[in-house]
């Protein structure tokens, strides 16, 4: 099965706003990019993924991502997440593509590993795996195979939608419940409890 990862960034400079009381624009800028160069890293060396392509309105993300060999789309019209992610969707069907792995580049804690488990659930579509956050409220990952199976629905209190969509598809759902996917950085609480795993963590 052929799978591509579709990771929409938002424009660097002005992701992230929630942390504005603490983290000035530079310093969220500079996270923001730090972010999606991890998220790239992970991905790259995967073979089970046949491409990765990231779609941003921001030309300086889609230098970054070229730099990991990534394929680029540049957004354009209104920001919406959900038509962006179809659109990119569309261009890798057009690559006979199997299924897609949508993932937000705003996941600290991911790993090699935690991809692998996404893949792995993925066998014998149609089939519809998430990766709920900590709060089992938004999706922080969601793989689709057959690619277009259902709607995209991003979104406050997505989980739930994403479920559902995938129940009405006649799918199997998988849901991949781990602490390092369930953590996106939004918040300042979340960023504290990444700096405490930092500290706490042993290389």
């Amino acid at each position: 099965m052929t799978i591509w990862a579709i990771v929409p960034v938002k424009p660097l400079r002005r992701g992230k706003s929630r942390l504005a009381g603490a983290l000035s624009e530079e310093e969220r800028a500079e996270l923001n990019q730090s972010l999606l160069q991890h998220t790239l890293n992970v991905l790259k060396d995967i073979k089970e993924l046949e491409q990765v392509l990231v779609i941003s309105r921001d030309p300086h993300a889609l230098a970054v991502a070229r730099q990991y060999d990534a394929r680029t789309v540049r957004e354009d019209g209104q920001p919406e997440l959900n038509t962006a992610l179809t659109r990119a969707t569309v261009i890798a069907q057009i690559h006979a593509t199997r299924g897609v792995l949508i993932l937000p580049a705003d996941l600290p804690l991911i790993s090699r590993q935690d991809v692998l488990t996404l893949i792995t659930k993925a066998v014998e579509p149609p089939v519809v795996v998430i990766a709920p956050d900590r709060h089992h409220k938004g999706t922080n990952a969601l793989l689709i195979s057959p690619s277009g199976l259902i709607e995209y629905d991003f979104g406050e209190n997505s989980f739930q939608r994403h479920c559902e969509r995938a129940r009405q598809a006649g799918a199997r759902l998988e849901i991949v419940d781990l602490p390092s996917l369930g953590l996106d950085l939004d918040l300042p609480e979340d960023l504290e409890i990444v700096r405490e795993i930092e500290k706490t963590r042993t290389f």
